[in-house]
């Protein structure tokens, strides 16, 4: 892994052959990794495990929460070792080869870690060679040439191109993911995907909803071309400024016209950017399953997953807009209601339920709210 200053951490490459360029993150996580490594919310980024071993339980066809990986590549503590878990299919290794992504094992992650908290998260090559031969300089002048996140719209690539009805539902041992109920009872959400993990629809169907899912760039009449009864922001990649472009003045149209809406993630960004708030930059990010989070109209701590660069500043939140979580590590905004709207959001992912149940309610009381 090459920096744009031109130092160099080597390890023992796995996975697939090549070079990738992007943000080096870290992630707290203890388990997890396939549904982290294909989070669409990773578009762009390369994932410093914390946790040493990565790669140990193997993969298989049901935790993914994408058709493919979206983050670059991973750095891991240990070398991937043979899978010892009943429900693998593949090893990791194979997995990350098959799908074009590149592992770096044998390196400290905490001193990855303790780097980025320090100084930032920086734009980094991570490139893998069997022979070992690499031109440092080259890749450090790629390092550097890189724009980084900042600024930069990611939810159109990582989008589902066309509306479909979402038909999975919640995953059973021994069953998989069963077939979602989507009768024309239940209230109708329209979620807009800048880069959705498939869990979160599986929540809102398992909460009662009948679910359509549009892409990022769907204009307004599109949306309303579903006769929704509410409407669901997704999370996704990218800095939530330049997704605004398009994405704010639909969200704005919805909210002219009193649909309910319930936003995760850059979807809590966005509902920010579109009643008038700002986002910003963060130094190191949340990137984790066990980050504890306040709700603020009556103290309780909800343990969340989290996976977010950027933050609404909740120093410009307009009077309607009521912060209603916090973050505990570093006191950020992670969640606002609207006073005058039926209309809310959080910055973390219920759906993820490191709680594991601590957050579901979110889902329940949007789709109940509906009815």
């Amino acid at each position: 892994m090459v920096f744009a200053d031109g130092s160099a951490v080597f390890g023992r490459g796995f996975g697939a052959v090549g070079e990738a360029v992007g943000e080096l993150c870290f992630n707290t996580s203890i388990t997890g990794y396939q549904e982290i490594m294909t989070d669409p919310s990773y578009a762009g980024q390369i994932i410093n495990f914390t946790f040493p071993h990565i790669g140990n339980v193997g993969t298989n066809l049901d935790d993914v929460e994408a058709d493919s990986p979206h983050a670059l590549g991973c750095i891991v503590r240990q070398d991937v070792t043979e899978p010892s878990n009943f429900r693998n299919v593949e090893p990791f290794d194979q997995w990350m080869k098959q799908n074009g992504r590149i592992g770096l094992a044998g390196v400290d992650t905490r001193a990855l870690t303790r780097m980025i908290r320090l100084k930032g998260a920086p734009n980094v090559v991570i490139a893998h060679n069997p022979e070992g031969r690499f031109d440092l300089a080259a890749l450090a002048e790629k390092a550097a040439s890189w724009p980084g996140l900042e600024g930069m719209d990611l939810a159109v690539e990582v989008t589902g191109q066309e509306s479909r009805l979402w038909k999975d539902g919640i995953w059973r041992l021994g069953f998989g993911y069963g077939v979602g109920e989507a009768g024309d009872e239940r209230p109708h959400v329209v979620a807009i995907d800048y880069g959705a993990k498939n869990n979160i629809f599986r929540n809102l169907v398992k909460a009662g909803a009948r679910v359509t899912v549009l892409p990022a760039t769907a204009s307004f009449e599109q949306l309303m071309e579903q006769k929704p009864d509410g409407l669901f922001l997704s999370n996704g990649p990218g800095d939530p400024a330049a997704t605004g472009e398009y994405a704010v003045p639909v969200i704005r149209q919805a909210l002219e016209a009193d649909l309910p809406i319930f936003g995760i993630c850059l979807g809590h960004q966005l509902l920010g950017l579109a009643v008038g708030a700002k986002t910003v930059k963060m130094h190191q990010g949340h990137r984790g399953a066990n980050h504890p989070v306040k709700r603020l109209e009556d103290g309780l701590v909800e343990i969340t997953s989290m996976n977010h660069g950027f933050a609404v500043d909740t120093d410009t939140l307009p009077a309607n807009a009521k912060p209603t979580h916090v973050s505990l590590f570093d006191g950020s905004n992670c969640g606002i209601e609207l006073t005058d709207k039926k209309a809310f959001s959080v910055q973390y992912h219920p759906e993820a339920s490191p709680g594991p149940q601590d957050s579901f309610y979110l889902f329940q009381r949007f789709v109940e709210g509906l009815r």
